[in-house]
């Protein structure tokens, strides 16, 4: 299990586009953007393609000229800790951030003795990249934090959230060590207003609320100090000053997603008669009315991830002759699923594919451009039949946990499923996922990856 210990293995010959396309000082600009669907495995993707272009149809995913899957490793929070098999996004994003295997719920840094792990930005950025982060999520969040920033455990989001974290009084971590107090780094926050990125774009402008530790100024205004500028708006960030590092939170938390069941309905569990409580094959069961997805009317509010990887590109683009690492995410493809509303998440694989839209269109501009889509983790939500195989018998047979019904465009309708678990919010599962990308050929990406090994190809793309 050395891989899993060290998490920079790759096969024995491993050709990355680095091999393929040496980087040199007077080579043209290279860029690598790297876009994740978080909880985007292939049930999520086939979902959203029912729904957004019909069975027969395809998304732009599909159209990438490779496809292969990504095995997703983590282990045991001690030194030589053994494998688990269900993972979490820190964990994850920083394998592909850092290129080593760590445990659930950190953040750039190693399992058991807590050292930070240098991450693609970093070492993008001391090599003379320009870096960019953008996330429908808190900039603060897993994902994107795992690529800029260091911490023990994924919840100490902003100085107020340093000590004794809990959720309904289960207590859940501390990151004491990591105060600046006692020679830490700092909260995510903290460190994300005082880092070298040069565009931030997403939520969580409540991380950014709070008082620095130690400080009179709060974290938005260390930000401030540190060179960004502080965009809150569509409007801001269309207007955002070109050649200025770019701080954008364009919601609290979480930013609001496209889609929504009617009313904000979630998939909800099948209710059976008494009588089939007696013995399955009696009684029958009700299952949950159809839905329809809607709009949601918060969406109207905030940028889409389009338009914010837009406007990073612009950012990172302008007068650049060395080039940049930019990390797009899709959040709440997984966070939807949590809360089991399939319309959400239907949306958020809608808005990954058109950030992937302007990335292919950025890379026709300029072919010195790796793309690189995949997911951190698979999630709980399953396409189950909508009438089932053994309802001719007839049996009155259902799928545990909840369901939802979905209508669709096609005049057709999905059942979705979450039966994961019974607590309030449905659990991750250990799938592996898909990757796909812009390169051509064989050996640039192989068809089968660890999820390190996008590190390794990223810095080897990268020259670094």
């Amino acid at each position: 299990m050395k891989h899993l210990l060290t998490g920079r293995s790759l096969y024995a010959g491993l050709l990355t586009a680095a091999a393929m396309l040496a980087h040199n000082a007077s080579a043209a600009p290279r860029q690598l953007i790297l876009i994740i669907g978080d909880g985007m495995d292939e049930q999520q993707v086939t979902i959203a393609r029912n729904y957004l272009k019909g069975a027969a149809g395809q998304l732009l995913l599909d159209q990438m000229p490779l496809r292969g899957a990504s095995q997703i490793l983590t282990i045991e929070d001690k030194v030589g800790g053994k494998p688990v098999y269900v993972a979490d996004s820190a964990n994850t994003a920083t394998s592909m951030a850092t290129g080593v295997t760590t445990s659930r719920g950190r953040i750039a840094t190693s399992a058991g003795d807590d050292r930070d792990l240098g991450t693609i930005v970093e070492l993008a950025q001391a090599a003379g990249y320009r870096s960019g982060i953008v996330t429908t999520a808190s900039v603060t969040d897993a994902t994107p934090a795992a690529f800029a920033a260091h911490i023990s455990f994924r919840l100490c989001e902003n100085p107020d959230s340093m000590v004794d974290i809990t959720y309904h009084d289960i207590p859940l971590g501390d990151c004491s060590p990591d105060l600046k107090a006692n020679g830490g780094r700092g909260s995510i926050a903290e460190q994300l207003a005082e880092s070298k990125v040069d565009v931030i774009l997403g939520g969580g402008s409540k991380h950014f609320a709070p008082m620095a530790e130690g400080q009179s100024r709060t974290v938005a205004q260390v930000a401030q100090d540190s060179g960004f500028q502080l965009v809150n708006s569509t409007a801001e960030l269309l207007a955002a000053q070109p050649g200025k590092r770019l701080l954008g939170t364009f919601s609290k938390s979480t930013m609001p997603v496209r889609l929504q069941g009617e009313g904000g309905r979630e998939a909800e569990e099948p209710e059976p008669s008494l009588l089939n409580y007696i013995h399955p094959y009696l009684g029958d069961v009700t299952m949950p009315e159809p839905m329809d997805c809607e709009p949601n009317p918060e969406f109207a509010a905030v940028p889409t991830l389009q338009q914010m990887t837009d406007a990073a590109l612009q950012h990172l683009s302008r007068d650049n002759e060395r080039g940049f690492f930019l990390m797009i995410e899709s959040a709440s493809i997984d966070k939807q699923s949590h809360e089991r509303k399939p319309c959400g998440s239907i949306g958020e694989v809608e808005q990954l594919d058109e950030a992937l839209a302007s990335a292919l269109a950025f890379a026709e501009q300029h072919p010195e451009t790796l793309i690189i889509v995949t997911a951190d983790h698979s999630q709980a939500a399953q396409l189950i039949p909508e009438v089932s195989l053994f309802a001719a018998y007839p049996i009155p047979t259902y799928s545990p946990g909840k369901v939802a019904r979905i209508n669709t465009p096609e005049g057709s309708r999905m059942a979705v499923n979450y039966a994961t678990t019974n607590f309030m919010m449905a659990e991750h599962t250990g799938a592996a996922v898909p990757v796909y990308s812009n390169a051509q050929g064989v050996g640039r990406i192989p068809p089968f990856i660890r999820q390190p090994d996008i590190f390794e190809i990223s810095r080897q793309y990268l020259g670094l």
